[in-house]
């Protein structure tokens, strides 16, 4: 009989996230099905199937998986967490709700934080998979690095936070650089970027720069050869292609960025992030390899091995779950769901 396997989200970034790990259930003869309580489900596509709450209980998934910080605790089966990105900064900031039985962590620098606080809590389990989001991502870009264009291309990113964001601060020099044809740039925002901020760039397009409006963010990767950004965590997705990243006053530097806090420094770092020192190379791979060493596209089925295994193990951590009373009552007014619990 199929093992079923629900999808959960609250935000539309969950489907570029679950997508690869529906694929490979599929591809095990087994079945998904999705649960919004937020948006997303309006992008369901042909073939995915959206399930109510009574459908989530009837069906009763083997596991729950979501990239958020929680899920609702009434569904059956085993409760998965599988992020939702990489952090901006060092060390992760870690949030443990007590709704997950595991976590599956992206590489080593989260695997070691996450395994010291389930050993001290004992209610949850970790398993170091690789995140599933980059699968396809990662099986495009294999191989070795390719030379930088003629011309070169930039990828300009910015985080949508006011105190975080350098999108105002580096325009004028966006503005001027992307006029003389000399590099050509590739613009693209947060969805939360303050409107006035994405008119004022989508104005600056030319034949030298485009505002794209991609979803996926990851798509983009792999047409330029460096990127420009402040302190967004697509910074740390794009740093897994080898190549560099300027970054304006990132909160959290390292030798792994070209990071500047002058608008005139712009220009000088991006000549060097495409002359592509040794160095900084170098730093490229090492953090890349402490954030997520995968690189064959497989850490969706790696996340499937890991529920397998916990469940084969008993389905149960050494401790019980919190009860969590209010976020588990905020959580069933969101939904609309009154009725008894079921966790497995």
């Amino acid at each position: 009989m199929p093992k079923h396997y629900l999808l959960y989200g609250s935000e539309r970034y969950a489907l570029a996230i679950l997508r690869p790990l529906q694929a490979a259930i599929r591809a095990r003869g087994d079945e998904t099905a999705w649960f919004f309580d937020g948006p997303g489900a309006e992008d369901l596509v042909e073939g995915e199937r959206l399930l109510s709450v009574e459908d989530v209980r009837r069906w009763k998934p083997i596991a729950v998986l979501t990239p958020g910080n929680h899920l609702p605790h009434f569904f059956p089966g085993v409760k998965v967490e599988v992020f939702h990105g990489f952090d901006a900064g060092k060390p992760r900031h870690i949030y443990i709700r007590g709704f997950f039985d595991l976590y599956c962590t992206t590489g080593p620098r989260d695997t070691a934080q996450f395994r010291a606080l389930a050993d001290q809590l004992g209610h949850f389990s970790v398993t170091e998979t690789g995140w599933p989001k980059l699968d396809p991502f990662m099986r495009g870009i294999a191989g070795p690095l390719p030379p930088v264009r003629t011309p070169p291309v930039i990828l300009y990113h910015s985080t949508f936070s006011p105190s975080w964001s350098a999108a105002e601060t580096l325009y004028e020099e966006v503005k001027r650089l992307s006029r003389d044809g000399r590099w050509r740039w590739i613009v693209t925002f947060h969805p939360k970027m303050n409107p006035e901020t994405r008119a004022k760039y989508q104005a600056l397009e030319n034949e030298h720069l485009r505002f794209a409006e991609d979803d996926n963010i990851l798509d983009l990767f792999g047409q330029v050869d460096m990127m420009c950004s402040d302190t967004s965590s697509a910074l740390n997705e794009f740093l897994l292609t080898g190549k560099p990243v300027v970054t304006f006053k990132n909160r959290r530097p390292g030798p792994q960025l070209i990071d500047i806090d002058r608008a005139e420094d712009f220009e000088p770092a991006i000549e060097r992030a495409l002359s592509r020192p040794p160095e900084l190379m170098q730093a490229i791979r090492d953090y890349a390899d402490a954030i997520h060493p995968y690189r064959d596209g497989r850490s969706s089925e790696r996340v499937l091995d890991a529920i397998d295994a916990f469940i084969a193990r008993g389905g149960r951590n050494r401790k019980p779950k919190p009860m969590n009373l209010w976020r588990k009552f905020k959580l069933r007014r969101r939904i609309g769901y009154w009725g008894p619990a079921r966790t497995r």
